[in-house]
């Protein structure tokens, strides 16, 4: 998500892009992130909201304030994102699929089978859309009183993620 989408909380959509970056490695551990205001300036929202994303980010031990320098993606913030996300990802996917599976009669051999029959076809596509659609080139964020000409906020890099919704990272 780049631009902010209709409906849900703005802080939280942007906690949760802010989120995806440091899940899919876009910045880094130790990577200084947007102070608040430039969050505002780059969303254009109130500083208040973009405040309030760094403090959703804060609580969950994924950025932390250092004194007068700004805020940092904490050590080991990628690894719990990403642990969190694939519990998740198997409460909310993987376990309906086996039940539905065994209401079916579908059994271990057979939805394996699926599984890699559906996982092969979504490299397929992915593969044929990365050679019929160029990849743009990561965007790097503007530096400091930089007007904004890119859909990454400032002091970021963005790379083109699929995932979105929550922080912590719901897929």
């Amino acid at each position: 998500m780049s631009l902010l989408e209709e409906g849900g909380p703005i802080f939280a959509q942007i906690a949760a892009e802010l989120a995806n970056q440091i899940a899919d490695g876009t910045v880094g551990e130790g990577e200084r992130v947007a102070s608040s205001n430039e969050l505002a300036v780059f969303y254009r929202v109130n500083p208040a909201t973009a405040a309030r994303a760094l403090t959703v980010l804060s609580d969950e031990d994924l950025v932390e304030k250092r004194r007068g320098v700004g805020m940092f993606v904490a050590q080991g913030a990628r690894d719990r994102l990403v642990r969190g996300r694939r519990r998740r990802f198997a409460e909310r996917y993987v376990r309906p699929l086996a039940v539905e599976a065994a209401r079916l009669g579908i059994g271990q051999d057979e939805l394996l089978g699926l599984l890699r029959d559906e996982l092969a076809s979504v490299a397929v596509t992915s593969q044929a859309a990365g050679a019929t659609a160029p990849h743009s080139a990561p965007h790097s964020a503007p530096s400091a009183g930089t007007p904004a000409a890119t859909t990454a906020p400032p002091g970021t890099t963005t790379a083109t993620t699929t995932t979105a919704a929550t922080v912590g990272g719901d897929v």
